[in-house]
């Protein structure tokens, strides 16, 4: 076994074993700090972190435990080794440069924001490199990665106009109206588009061999 395939099948478990922990120790600190359970899950399932942060997880998790399954062979693909990757690494650089100063500083608030923003980003984009190295990706294929996040920007308003509660201050729709919320989506999905065209450039012109 070489040292770069020793390496490719065990950095699914180590990030499995990340993003897991981080996943429940944020659900622990937002029922904890919730008025009831179903609003605490409302609220968890509200934002683009937990949502990437669980596809990643899926992604690692099922390839390991059943590689036989459906679900498993479809994340093993490397077009969707290259979305997970893209939306987990949209999702520290948007944290880093849009909602970082007003997180936590310091205790389990912080851990979970750095392990979900940061760590897991950092892991997954080491594993997707190794994945999709030499790999060329049909330039078309960032569209439909792109899909993920406007089905969730949907879902946001959709959630927002019901319980009259966003995710985010950039898309509330309350205080921005629809106007503004649209053009921030469409920026945010036009960063996506050409972060996942670094990604795809990035990826043709490694070798296939490290």
């Amino acid at each position: 076994m070489s040292v770069t395939n020793g390496r490719a099948r065990g950095l699914p478990a180590l990030i499995a074993i990340v993003s897991g922990f981080a996943l429940l120790l944020r659900l622990y600190l937002t029922l904890r700090d919730g008025t009831s359970v179903t609003g605490s899950l409302i609220d968890y399932f509200g934002f683009l972190t937990e949502w990437t942060n669980c596809l990643v997880f899926l992604t690692m998790v099922l390839p390991l435990l059943v590689p036989a399954s459906a679900a498993g062979r479809f994340f093993m693909r490397k077009d969707v080794t290259g979305w997970v990757t893209a939306s987990i690494t949209f999702v520290g650089i948007a944290y880093f440069l849009l909602l970082s100063r007003d997180g936590p500083k310091h205790g389990l608030g912080w851990l979970a924001n750095v392990l979900l923003h940061y760590a897991v980003p950092a892991l997954v984009v080491i594993h997707g490199l190794i994945r999709l190295r030499g790999t060329a990706l049909p330039w078309v294929t960032p569209f439909w990665w792109a899909l993920y996040l406007l089905v969730y920007f949907i879902y946001a308003l959709i959630r927002g106009a019901l319980i009259d509660k966003y995710p985010y201050g950039f898309i509330n729709v309350d205080r921005l109206g629809y106007a503004v919320t649209v053009r921030n989506g469409l920026m945010l999905l036009l960063a996506f588009l050409l972060l996942s065209y670094a990604l795809l450039l990035i990826c043709r012109l490694m070798k296939a061999r490290l």
